[in-house]
């Protein structure tokens, strides 16, 4: 009797688990991505070089940007802002960041003055999305997420 006791208990205890196990487990988070494009290693990897290569000098090789970023130049132009969680690079849909890099500030802000070359005719769209996957990569989850939910709401057009 006490085998089958124990036997039950083992039996009821292994299916409890498996239960526990496929109800249980937590919706995995959104993949990353760059304008639809999952990010993947070998994105993030040429990301990394390219960002070395076109854009550490200014905005830092840890993504850190200027100092005091901020205030304005003497030119009265703006430091290169970080691109790590502490700046607003985040606070950008993938198209505006797309754009941005592609063609200047000035392309989403008439007008607009930066010390940022613009990048068309040196990097390809190609490219430009790999550094964009490579930054984002960087971002803690909650950064992740607020970004993805901006670029989904505009890419619904609200």
């Amino acid at each position: 009797m006490n085998r089958m006791v124990m036997s039950a208990a083992i039996g009821i205890a292994g299916a409890a688990t498996v239960a526990v196990w496929a109800g249980g487990k937590e919706e995995s988070p959104p993949a990353l991505a760059v304008l639809g494009m999952p990010v993947d290693a070998e994105m993030i990897d040429q990301g990394a070089e390219l960002y070395a290569e076109n854009c550490a000098s200014c905005h830092g090789t840890d993504l850190e940007g200027q100092p005091d970023w901020r205030r304005r130049l003497d030119n009265g132009r703006m430091p290169a802002p970080p691109h790590d969680e502490t700046g607003h690079t985040w606070h950008h849909a993938d198209q505006q960041l797309f754009d941005i890099t592609k063609n200047g500030l000035a392309s989403v802000v008439p007008g607009y003055e930066s010390d940022m070359p613009v990048f068309d005719g040196i990097l390809s769209d190609g490219e430009i999305t790999s550094i964009l996957g490579y930054i984002k990569s960087t971002w803690p989850e909650r950064e992740r997420d607020y970004q993805a939910e901006i670029t989904s709401r505009s890419e619904e057009g609200s």
